[in-house]
């Protein structure tokens, strides 16, 4: 089976499996390295000092598994029309991506069904691992290379299709599949996003301060928020979408088929939240992304969300 034909095999294999997406680049250092390395001397990556680590498995997939010829980068579709409000007492709002089952699991289970049966299609010995954005992998950098979308001004992957609301996985192989070509720039002069952004967290277009972003200060930041940042978080309680939804990329993107929508849903109550019991905080957000926030800072985050709800806009 020659490389070409390896390649269209797994583009089957994926959509049989339910990818949106899957696309291949060979296993060389990235260029953009260099980037990663400015950002965190920059201290824009706040206080996640887990970025600081395994640097060179990060920019080297070789590093990350001996032998290395080719990276999968998968693409899955979370996008789901925002509900109305089903009533008018106080709720914050939780970004998209949490709306369902915490998608790590969701992706590790497909990421190794995919890497199965490429196994018992494929008649010769070569390893893969299997890898989600917890694991030491530039996604981005590496679904850019592979042509599934470009790294927009608000430094998270586009595609012309799936617009930005979507997962990303990774199988880093020692087989040699055919790579694509790398994906185009397709921003043009459009600052939507850069503008729109209340914290001001983008100092330049592909830039990103993730310390004032707020996705990262509901999520990641386990100190008290910077009182600077109260009023522009508005009533986002987990995560942030405002730079994705002014995004014209889009405006037309397709619903997704398997990401059901799972409490506390999209607009939780803000009171309730905060009057949580550590049990209630773990039955209602047991299998959710949202529990990568503990629940003081839920509780943090749903004050400051009622206090900018109470005042006038």
């Amino acid at each position: 089976m020659t490389p070409s034909e390896k390649t269209s095999l797994l583009r089957r294999l994926a959509a049989e499996i339910g990818f949106d997406r899957a696309r291949v680049a060979s296993a060389t250092k990235l260029d953009r390295d260099g980037y990663l390395r400015g950002w965190l001397d920059r201290g824009f990556h706040g206080k996640m000092e887990y970025l600081e680590r395994y640097y060179e498995q990060r920019a080297d997939p070789r590093v990350l598994l001996d032998g290395a010829k080719s990276v999968i980068v998968v693409a899955l579709n979370y996008h789901q029309s925002p509900p109305p409000k089903p009533d008018d007492q106080p709720r914050g709002q939780v970004a998209m991506y949490a709306w369902g089952d915490d998608y790590h699991k969701l992706m590790k289970r497909r990421l190794f069904l995919l890497a199965d049966r490429l196994h018992e299609a494929i008649d010769q010995p070569f390893e893969t691992k299997c890898c989600v954005d917890t694991a030491p992998i530039l996604e981005r950098e590496w679904a850019a290379r592979a042509g599934v979308g470009w790294i927009g001004k608000n430094t998270l992957v586009l595609n012309q299709g799936l617009g930005s609301y979507f997962f990303l996985g990774e199988i880093v192989s020692t087989l040699e599949f055919a790579a694509d070509q790398e994906a185009t720039d397709h921003c043009g002069s459009c600052t939507r996003c850069l503008e729109a952004c209340p914290t001001e967290a983008f100092p330049a277009p592909y830039q990103m301060d993730a310390s004032r972003c707020i996705s990262y200060l509901t999520i990641e930041h386990r100190d008290p928020i910077p009182p600077e940042f109260h009023q522009p978080m508005g009533d986002w309680l987990f995560g942030c979408d405002i730079c994705q939804q002014v995004c014209p990329f889009n405006r037309d993107v397709p619903e997704a088929e398997a990401f059901a929508t799972r409490p506390p849903g999209p607009f939780p109550v803000l009171y309730e939240l905060e009057n949580f019991s550590q049990e209630q905080y773990r039955t209602t957000l047991t299998n959710s992304a949202m529990k990568r926030a503990k629940l003081p800072m839920l509780q943090r985050n749903a004050a400051i969300a009622r206090s900018n709800l109470k005042k006038p806009h």
